[in-house]
């Protein structure tokens, strides 16, 4: 056992996990429910899936860079809340963008200027995001990462929980849409707050002549290199399906107000989530990680293949809860997974920063897929949903194959290759 793992956490894992509760309203709010009903809006229902996949590939590309450069720039300075502080500013404003767009513009112009508010958040989110996931590693030991990861995906799905109740109160009373961006806005800056008031900043930096691994050897650490990977696939399944959702409850299952129903299915699947994710992180702590992740990835393939068959929008509900179950399972152990997995303790913010790369990189499989779907419903009979969620589930399972090669803790006396 480490010194580290002798040592009592810091901060308490509700305050550590603050700022997640706050993120996931934004997403789930923002990505599931306003950004499809904007987009449509802006471009028509012909045209749909094919810009709405593109205009989240487009805010994956600063979630691609913006991490790994921040969080090893954090790690040389041993600070983290500054980042989170001046990230959070940036993604408010680009709120503020995407909300003046929608309220006062119309057809590509509006778009053009939505897709500059996506921007500003994303890169906003991800400035703030490779130090802030840099905290479990570095102020929590091993032994206790599992529930830590669960509190953070308990707290992650009750945001997103949240979200779906604001997003069906906001619909319910017809209130304009810019009223879901202060909302979006204020639920992410409050619980920032929080965090940053609350944890620890004292890290210290690396000394003097101390540099971390380079880059390039990162992935021949075995433990990081499967971690990323399969966490790869679990990412593109979620991808793959996540953006069409609302399409899904109005083309497949004939909702007649999509935003709705889509509201209502996405609490559906956070509520059974939030039931699993504290359960699941415990657990992983007495078993190990794998397990966990072998059923919750088995259960999300079925859920997405049974959709396409559901007789109606009920059914869907009750799938809809067995997916999230299997989510909440699959959240409750990330983060765990993924902090065994660091090889280094003088560059957490950056490899935190790579491995997050991990989870937003996929979302660039929002373009081919929004096209598939396209090209798929033009041949009739929903083809696209056919095509698209099968993928989803082929991603899942082959995630679930593959995550047997990581280790549930890195071996004593093992170190990242020089």
């Amino acid at each position: 056992m480490t010194a580290q793992s002798l040592t009592a956490p810091r901060v308490s894992p509700w305050v550590l996990s603050a700022f997640w509760f706050g993120t996931a309203f934004h997403w789930l709010l923002l990505l599931l429910v306003l950004m499809p009903a904007n987009v449509e809006s802006f471009v028509g229902s012909s045209l749909k899936g094919t810009y709405s996949g593109a205009l989240v590939a487009i805010g994956a590309v600063m979630a691609l860079v913006i991490p790994p450069l921040v969080g090893a720039h954090s790690d040389r300075t041993g600070r983290r809340v500054p980042y989170l502080r001046l990230g959070v500013g940036v993604n408010i404003a680009g709120l503020a963008v995407m909300g003046a767009a929608v309220t006062l513009l119309g057809g590509m112009t509006g778009f053009w200027v939505y897709v500059l508010g996506f921007v500003l958040v994303q890169f906003g989110n991800n400035y703030a995001t490779a130090p802030y996931s840099a905290l479990i590693p570095q102020l929590v030991p091993p032994e206790q990462r599992g529930r830590y990861s669960g509190v953070m995906g308990m707290l992650q799905a009750a945001g997103q929980l949240l979200g779906a109740v604001s997003a069906f109160v906001v619909g319910s009373l017809h209130l304009p849409a810019l009223v879901s961006f202060v909302l979006i806005g204020v639920v992410l800056l409050v619980p920032a707050l929080v965090t940053m008031r609350g944890v620890p900043d004292d890290h210290a930096p690396p000394a003097a002549g101390q540099r971390p691994a380079p880059w390039r050897t990162l992935f021949a650490y075995q433990p990081f290199l499967w971690v990323f990977v399969t966490r790869v696939l679990f990412a593109l399944g979620q991808y793959s399906v996540q953006p069409f959702l609302q399409y899904y409850n109005a083309d497949v299952l004939g909702q007649k107000d999509p935003v709705t129903s889509n509201s209502i299915m996405l609490a559906c699947i956070i509520t059974a989530s939030i039931v699993s994710a504290l359960i699941g992180g415990r657990i992983s702590d007495r078993v190990g990680r794998k397990p966990v992740i072998y059923v919750a990835g088995t259960t999300m393939a079925a859920a997405a293949l049974l959709l396409l068959i559901v007789p109606g929008f009920g059914a869907a509900l009750l799938l809809a809860v067995v997916f999230g179950l299997g989510f909440g399972a699959f959240t409750s152990v990330d983060w765990a997974l993924g902090s065994d997995a660091m090889p280094s303790d003088t560059s957490f913010a950056r490899d935190m920063g790579i491995w997050h790369v991990a989870f937003v990189a996929p979302q660039f499989i929002g373009g081919p897929q929004g096209a598939l779907l396209d090209w798929g419903n033009a041949r009739g009979d929903n083809l696209g949903y056919t095509l698209v969620f099968g993928i989803a589930a082929a991603f899942f399972i082959l995630g679930v194959l593959l995550v047997r090669n990581v280790p549930d803790t890195r071996p004593k006396g093992q170190h990242l290759p020089a």
